[in-house]
């Protein structure tokens, strides 16, 4: 009996540890592709409105970069 549970529990943690890893892969995923629609909305509207201050732009890409690296 003892050998079964330990062996049960020692799979119950490899389960729970696959689940976190495909929970951070996807969570990672995910920020990954809202970083690169972001930046591909920056890039359209750069090209659409040039009147946009520059300055603006990289406020928003530093902000985006900070909380990339606060959420690593």
């Amino acid at each position: 009996m003892t050998k079964a549970i330990s062996v049960t529990s020692i799979g119950v943690v490899v389960v729970v540890v696959i689940i976190i890893i495909i929970v951070v892969v996807v969570v990672v995923a995910v920020v990954v592709v809202v970083v690169v629609v972001v930046v591909v909305v920056v890039v359209v509207v750069v090209v659409v409105e040039i009147e946009v201050e520059v300055e603006v732009i990289v406020e928003v890409v530093v902000v985006i970069v900070v909380v990339m690296v606060a959420r690593i």
